[in-house]
């Protein structure tokens, strides 16, 4: 694996990840089109740890009051907005787990295609421009009910289909719920954590177990380069999201799912 494909993978993970544009989409997509190699289970492994670490560090504080009102609250000293938070996370990473543990071998061997990724991002493309034409988007992550972790989780668990993006998904949810852009975009984010986490974990036993050779340079020089670019994504998606919304997203999607579809259909 190049240097270059190394620099370029990276910037486009840490990107792409919490954008509502789908990275897994663009991890796949890019060595296709531009004639790569595969760039194979250890990076993806190492980019995937980098937006980990990029998310964790950017909400350092709230993930430190939440586990502090979480561990208050299971011995039985009050439920406090933050407890209910760090409870709707780990409610809302459920469906995402069971169906990730379910579903993994089948999506990593039949769906992981152009066509499927170009159907995905142009149909969630459309069900999330619905989603913010139909939100009152009058509701903040306190207003938050156990319902809304459920279902923005279930939501989530759909991601696994490649070019639906997670972020995307499990922001329309929270749309869908009410919730206004910057609580749906948090919560999606605060979301990410236990999954990609658990995500990370299973990507590291296939590659503990498989005979793949690791370039610990290209791993390294991957996470760093992905984290510093997803912690500036994150600020400034949820910086600009009242000002610009989801359509200018919603529009992209749309253009990349018909040049896919230009290029991969047959005939």
């Amino acid at each position: 694996m190049d240097c270059h494909h190394v620099y370029y993978l990276a910037l486009l993970q840490g990107l792409t990840e919490f954008l509502p544009i789908s990275s897994a989409a663009h991890l796949i997509l890019m060595p296709v089109v531009f004639g790569w190699h595969d760039q194979g289970l250890a990076f993806d492994v190492a980019v995937h740890i980098g937006t980990l670490t990029a998310v964790v560090v950017y909400y350092a504080g709230a993930l430190r009051d939440m586990a502090g009102a979480w561990f208050r609250s299971i011995s039985g000293k009050g439920m406090s907005t933050d407890a209910k938070l760090a409870w709707y996370v780990i409610l809302g990473t459920i469906p995402a787990g069971v169906a990730g543990l379910a579903a993994n071998g089948y999506v990593e061997t039949q769906l992981r295609n152009p066509l499927v990724i170009a159907a995905s991002t142009i149909v969630f493309a459309l069900v999330l421009w619905l989603a913010q034409k139909v939100s009152a988007e009058r509701r903040t992550d306190a207003d938050m009910n156990w319902q809304d972790a459920l279902i923005v989780g279930l939501f989530q668990a759909v991601a696994l289909i490649p070019g639906t993006s997670r972020s995307g998904i499990t922001i329309t949810g929270g749309l869908f719920r009410g919730l206004d852009r910057k609580a749906a975009a948090r919560f999606s984010f605060l979301l990410s954590i236990p999954v990609t986490a658990l995500a990370g974990l299973l990507k590291a036993y296939a590659l503990f177990e498989s005979d793949q050779t690791v370039s610990w340079w290209n791993m390294s020089l991957g996470a760093l380069l992905s984290g510093i670019v997803a912690y500036i994504t994150i600020d400034w998606f949820l910086r600009l999201l009242d000002r610009i919304g989801m359509l200018p997203f919603v529009i992209y999607r749309l253009i990349l799912g018909g040049v896919l579809l230009y290029i991969f259909l047959p005939g």
